[in-house]
């Protein structure tokens, strides 16, 4: 085989092993005999617990655990028996949204065949952290700079604990793309990739994930038993099931199984679901990508009122209500973004009753499509480029106290302040590379983002994500693409693109 097979090889083996058990997926197999009981299958066993033994008292919650499952529609949910037996202890928030739904197949490049691609997304789970998508519009590694705030700012400037628990994960704070484990369910089977970082959203932005106070937080499953065995569990909790348990390379009927032997047990142990505590079941997306993007999204714990409970709510919430209720509930500073947009930022009706925040009513004929497919402008698109703005500085959250900035953000650079959309594209052709090779290196500088961007040979790098070589078959070029794919730069590839972090 050639070098340059062998790469692409290497570079297609997760993908093409996601997609074949995919459409093969075995049944349920619990990766421990409890929840709270650490395994190998996890391959990495906590070797530490947080201190976080301080509460701040919310007024309504103490504690709120958000659990994500994947790319379900509302009706698939809520006619399954476990989400059915689930919706009796708690309150079915019946028009609640994802925040977009442009989709990139995995793989899309090389699928086998037979087989079809797919579909997902990190921008929720983005959104759900920092306010805002920023324009993304696939699953590439992106990371969004330390001067942009997220929800986590807005807790710590609360002393309000937290943390993410990310199942398969190899290690806290891991950084990777992905990561495959040995298949725990079909020992003979290649290794799994069970954790994607696209499902992990606070490892996107550098304030969390390149702090090493911060990046601690990024916890495995294994972690999330140390610390409820220690009595260590943050206030406000992050949780990811793997790429199976979340219905994402499965089933609704397989997700069951999952919440059957990890969260119910756990809606019973007064270590997670103690005094207070509000847990968010709900859905990152739906399926139907025609249909407007309305999600599963159950309020459980003992936070919900008992004559609440076996009910529905038909206000209209979206995954920028998360952060909203969180708000209100510690009475935090907001972010300035679509959490303070009252129309997609409704406060959890029950919380927003005792806090005293106004929800607003939304009529159906007025209720905003979350299924366009457009794409919007930002930081995080080539197609419709503007930089990352300064946020509403006059905006007023559910919470109190104004909008929270972090450190080296140009405040002045408000929204009507940037280029046009695209200006950056315009701006990019300065840098287009002959069409005939070149010997000559050399570093400049992009006028508008300020990227380093080096030229040599028909190749041209900026690190805000695209390496474009044109059909190089160089072995210097060779050497430089198998450089990059050690050290885990690589994300994905096609003959003339690679795409790195």
């Amino acid at each position: 085989m050639s070098p340059t097979l062998r790469l692409l090889s290497a570079l297609l083996l997760p993908c093409s092993v996601h997609l074949a058990r995919a459409a093969t997926a075995d049944g349920f197999v619990p990766p421990s005999r409890s929840p709270l009981v650490q395994t190998s299958n996890y391959t990495s066993f906590s070797n530490n617990t947080l201190n976080d033994k301080r509460v701040v008292k919310g007024k309504v919650f103490n504690r709120i655990i958000q659990v994500w499952l994947e790319n379900t529609d509302f009706e698939t949910a809520t006619s399954t028996p476990t989400f059915e037996s689930l919706m009796e202890q708690g309150i079915l928030f019946t028009n609640y949204n994802s925040v977009t739904h442009p989709s990139e197949p995995n793989c899309q490049f090389f699928p086998p065949p037979d087989l079809s691609p797919v579909e997902d997304n990190i921008w929720s789970d983005v959104a759900a952290i920092g306010g805002d998508f920023f324009g993304m519009a696939d699953d590439n590694m992106y990371h969004i700079p330390s001067n942009i705030s997220t929800v986590v700012d807005l807790l710590e400037d609360k002393d309000v604990s937290w943390a993410t628990y990310q199942e398969n994960m190899a290690t806290d704070g891991s950084y990777a793309f992905f990561f495959a484990a040995p298949n725990y369910a079909s020992p003979e089977s290649p290794p799994y990739p069970y954790y994607m970082r696209k499902h992990n959203g606070l490892v996107v932005f550098d304030a969390i994930s390149q702090d090493s106070s911060r990046a601690k937080r990024i916890r495995t499953f294994n972690d999330f038993a140390n610390d409820v065995v220690n009595g260590t569990l943050p206030q406000w909790i992050f949780v990811t099931p793997n790429m199976v348990n979340d219905a994402h390379d499965t089933t609704i009927d397989f997700a069951a199984s999952f919440l059957e032997y990890w969260l119910l047990p756990l809606l019973t142990d007064p270590r997670v679901n103690g005094e207070d505590t509000l847990i968010l079941l709900t859905f990152d997306e739906n399926h139907t990508s025609t249909e407007q993007n309305r999600i599963f999204a159950l309020a459980l714990g003992t936070a919900v009122p008992l004559n609440l409970r076996g009910t529905t709510d038909d206000t209209l919430y979206t995954h920028y209500s998360s952060i909203s209720t969180v708000e209100a509930n510690w009475n935090l500073k907001s972010l300035g973004r679509q959490d303070t947009n009252p129309i997609v930022s409704n406060v959890f009706s029950f919380v927003a009753e005792k806090t005293g925040y106004k929800n607003v009513h939304v009529p159906a004929s007025q209720v905003p499509q979350f299924n366009l497919t457009a794409v919007t402008p930002g930081a995080l698109t080539s197609a419709l480029f503007v930089p990352f703005a300064a946020p509403n500085l006059k905006a007023r959250g559910a919470g109190s106290g104004g909008v929270l900035t972090r450190p080296g953000l140009d405040e002045k650079l408000t929204p009507e302040k940037l280029p046009p959309a695209g200006e950056h594209d315009r701006a990019e052709q300065d840098h287009a590379v002959a069409d005939e090779p070149r010997d000559d290196e050399r570093e400049e500088y992009h006028p508008l983002c300020g990227c380093a961007v080096c030229v040599s040979k028909r190749v041209r790098i900026c690190s805000r994500a695209v390496l474009h070589a044109q059909h190089s078959k160089s072995d210097k070029m060779l050497s430089f693409l198998t450089e990059l794919y050690r050290k885990n730069c690589i994300i994905r590839v096609s003959p003339e693109i690679y795409i790195f972090g």
